[in-house]
């Protein structure tokens, strides 16, 4: 690896060529308020460092309408008063008993009917009203090629998903996606798309591959891409994050069951430190974040003038606990540390988390690095065989950890890497199937033995598809929860 960049004089490069300030890498601050040409020399095209430019603030969502805004709505014209009619001799003709009885009856059984639903369990939290401007596609479309080759039911298979429901009125890149409520629903927040960031909230079903919008309240955060997303029973904890050349260090917390956000004391802790101010992580984008020991822990990112490859965590409270949430840090660790870099991976194994590839701003890393949150030893993997990666996802399945998608340094992909965490080592399996379209950016859960991926980018434009790995014969590989992390880490 190269040397890590010093602080005061960050210049990445590419083929050795310094690289301009530009908006799109996430490490660099715009001070231009430009970018990079599409066409410029210094990086091919389809670069992940190229992003489109966001010269002004975003709106919470382009789905809505403006602030205490409602739809119009016509009112139908007055009608002229029908003037009343005699009675003919055929009103007075009495109808059947048997007719009104009937009439009768169907009355009563409305009333029955209505005093039974009276006692059913209460309606679900509400959603977005359906407007002229959302997106229903209240029927899904199966998929189905007749030109496919027949395959083995025993090979892994990738699908594109026929979702519906009230979908996305945007793509998405550099959101988070975050298993909930029974592992059943995918909480889907920010991102941006070709042209702006956004701060809406979107619910997708595993099950039933249905898309809803729900109705949020409380503090809601600013729109934002890059930041993460870490479950603590039913909580979701967003940190960090940016849009544009604005770096973000706030905390928000998301309340999947009272669909409600709000924003925890937060205080710092300095007993490291010089200074007697509270210490709390510069802001970033592009870092990651695990759950371990009651600590949300996180690693590395950008902070607009710098990589990074700092460590800290942040200690939360108890749900109704009104104590401040404290950070710790920069933690201390030892062994072989990671070179800065932010658009990586990092999954908790254990007591492990395992850091797969990023990119400082100029190189695509192809290492996987290890920390003991027990011991804070660096382990670096001694891998046969590597693969640059970034901006791709890291879905623990089992003993494996599958990389999937992301950017090689010189084009998006659409691989499936199997690494071993036993052997810390590479394994190629089968896949049938269509392939997703190669792209990075975009964010993967497992669900039922099946891995789904939700939008992602290719370097022109923005998805908001969703695809689906089914396991089949892998199918076992979840079950497997007791083996050790290679070199004896966990």
């Amino acid at each position: 690896m190269a040397s890590t960049p010093s602080s005061s004089n960050f210049a990445p490069s590419v083929a050795g060529r310094p690289l301009p300030d530009r908006i799109g890498s996430p490490f660099l601050r715009d001070r231009n308020g430009g970018g990079v040409a599409p066409d410029s020399p210094l990086l091919p095209p389809g670069s992940p460092y190229l992003q489109t430019s966001h010269h002004h603030l975003a709106s919470a969502s382009s789905s809505t309408l403006p602030p205490n805004r409602s739809p119009k709505t016509e009112t139908p014209p007055a009608q002229p008063p029908v003037p009343p009619q005699k009675d003919s001799p055929k009103s007075t003709i009495r109808k059947p008993s048997s007719t009104r009885s009937m009439r009768n009856k169907g009355a009563a059984a409305g009333e029955e009917k209505q005093s039974r639903s009276s006692t059913a369990k209460p309606p679900a939290p509400p959603s977005v009203p359906v407007t002229s401007a959302s997106k229903i596609k209240p029927v899904p479309k199966l998929y189905f090629d007749t030109r496919a080759a027949p395959v083995s039911s025993m090979l892994m298979h990738w699908a594109k998903a026929p979702v519906h429901g009230s979908l996305p009125l945007r793509s998405m890149r550099a959101h988070t996606v975050t298993l909930a409520n029974d592992n059943k629903t995918a909480w889907v927040f920010g991102g941006c798309d070709e042209k702006e960031c956004a701060s809406d909230v979107y619910m997708f079903d595993c099950e039933t591959m249905a898309w809803s919008r729900p109705l949020t309240a409380g503090d809601l955060p600013p729109p934002c891409r890059a930041h993460t997303a870490t479950l603590i029973d039913h909580r979701i904890v967003m940190l960090g994050g940016g849009q544009g050349g604005v770096y973000y260090d706030t905390v928000y917390v998301f309340n999947t069951i009272t669909r409600r956000w709000s924003r925890p004391a937060i205080e710092g802790d300095n007993t490291n430190l010089s200074s007697t101010t509270p210490h709390i992580p510069a802001p970033r984008r592009a870092h990651t974040a695990v759950l371990y020991d009651q600590k949300i822990w996180i690693f590395g990112g950008g902070n607009g003038i710098q990589a990074l490859n700092d460590v800290y965590c942040l200690e939360y409270r108890a749900e109704g606990d009104s104590a401040p949430w404290k950070w710790n840090g920069p933690i201390r660790t030892t062994g072989q540390l990671p070179p800065p870099r932010g658009y990586h991976t990092s999954t908790l194994v254990k007591n492990v988390m395992v850091v797969v590839g990023g990119s400082d701003g100029g190189r695509c890393f192809d290492d996987v690095h290890c920390l003991n949150l027990d011991t804070l030893r660096w382990l670096k993997a001694p891998l046969t065989q590597t693969y640059n990666r970034l901006s791709h996802t890291a879905t623990l399945i089992g003993s494996y950890l599958f990389i999937t998608g992301g950017h090689d340094g010189t084009n998006y992909v659409d691989s499936v890497l199997a690494l071993n965490l036993v052997a810390l080592q590479y394994e190629t399996r089968r896949i049938a199937g269509k392939f997703p379209s190669p792209r990075g950016y975009h964010a993967s859960v497992l669900c039922d033995r099946r891995m789904w991926i939700i939008g992602g980018y290719q370097g022109a434009i923005a998805y908001d598809d969703v695809w689906c790995l089914d396991l089949a014969s892998n199918g076992y590989l979840p079950d497997v929860i007791s083996f050790t992390v290679g070199m004896g880490l966990g």
